[in-house]
């Protein structure tokens, strides 16, 4: 049996109709930047997340940098974040002008522990960019509350966290800004690179909306220097037709993690939990062995496509050993990095599927 880690082709041909027909129409209006298609996604996007606005962008690491710049983080400023995410978290706060400040996560949920931000936060520090890991809500409230006593900027960083709901509000409708990324293997992914930044500060939105495209005032005329950051009429449309479905998606992910917890039960890995007051969106359901090297060649050898999110820690990576993070030590966050493995998770995948790779999990530690 062969198991993807994630299978887009399955997802495609289940809406390749709705699909094909709305890109078809943006083909033929020529609708291909800022059309009525994006103004559309945008308002059922916002919507769906429960903020007043959103703004489509190029990528959700376009997102991160604008919601940023937006909120005025630049030179000489410090970002408290997590270094066990993708690059782009952090790569958006170097490229505003200011410095990632690197915290600990919470062994158990794999997010950034609010126990200890408030060490890190100094007089150079403007803002909190918490991460909604693997689809599973960062611990929020801790963090709102030191934000509003710190005056701090609070931007989510939702790029994996489509749905998710924290103590009844849905991932993206807490901070001052959140960001998202519709890269396509995301719960909610486009064909190609896309993103948005949501919200409920129509001022904050106002600045994205300009810096996202050259900051005009007229065609020619320019505000300032912008960047060329939109989100195109076709990603739009496809991602139109899919926001339709992701409930029904999401409610999928969960019956699959579901039945991978109850097979996992009592084995020698160590399964996602559910932070009490959230719903998890399990963009990837990931599991933690001291195993996890030879585990993942054992199930690639079957088939199954496992993979590591993520085994380079930010403040380890060769673009930040320079930066003056050589001697930094996140011994959870490391800890995590050697140990977590992603087994394949997507709506499409079958009990069948998810018994065949809990049996060889299972097998390889007989």
């Amino acid at each position: 049996m062969q198991i993807p880690l994630v299978d887009l082709r399955a997802q495609y041909s289940s809406i390749q109709r709705q699909v094909d027909a709305a890109m078809q129409s943006v083909l033929e209006r020529s609708s291909f930047i800022l059309g009525n298609e994006v103004a559309e996604f945008e308002q059922a996007f916002a919507s769906y997340v429960g903020t007043r606005g959103a703004v489509g962008v190029a990528s959700g690491t376009a997102a991160l940098h604008l919601a940023l710049r937006a909120c005025g983080i630049g030179p000489g400023d410090e970002v408290v974040t997590t270094a066990h995410t993708f690059i782009a978290t952090a790569e958006a706060i170097s490229h505003s002008g200011a410095k990632p400040v690197f915290v600990d996560i919470d062994p158990d949920t794999y997010n950034l522990d609010p126990n200890l931000v408030e060490k890190a936060i100094t007089k150079r520090t403007r803002a909190l960019v918490p991460v909604h890991l693997y689809g599973q809500p960062a611990n929020m409230s801790p963090l709102i509350d030191i934000a509003r006593r710190e005056k701090l900027w609070l931007i989510e960083d939702a790029a994996q966290a489509h749905g998710a709901e924290y103590h009844g509000k849905r991932c993206g409708s807490i901070g001052h800004l959140a960001c998202f990324s519709f890269y396509p293997s995301k719960n909610l992914g486009a064909y190609g690179d896309a993103g948005a930044v949501t919200g409920d500060d129509e001022e904050l939105l106002a600045r994205v909306r300009s810096l996202r495209d050259h900051a005009r005032r007229t065609k020619y005329e320019h505000a300032e220097l912008g960047f060329g950051e939109r989100l195109d009429g076709l990603q739009a449309a496809v991602l139109a037709v899919k926001l339709a479905h992701l409930e029904d998606w999401t409610e999928a992910r969960r019956r699959n993690a579901k039945l991978y917890n109850e097979l996992l039960a009592g084995s020698a890995v160590v399964a996602p939990i559910e932070m009490h007051g959230t719903r998890h969106v399990y963009h990837l359901y990931v599991i933690r062995t001291p195993d996890r090297n030879d585990l993942l060649s054992h199930l690639k050898s079957r088939g199954i496509g496992a993979g590591i999110h993520y085994p380079l820690p930010l403040h380890r990576q060769p673009a930040y050993l320079n930066g003056g993070y050589a001697g930094a030590v996140l011994p959870r966050t490391e800890q995590a990095a050697d140990q977590v493995l992603s087994l394949p998770m997507y709506p499409e995948l079958t009990n069948e599927q998810i018994h065949y790779v809990v049996e060889n999990v299972k097998d390889f530690f007989r």
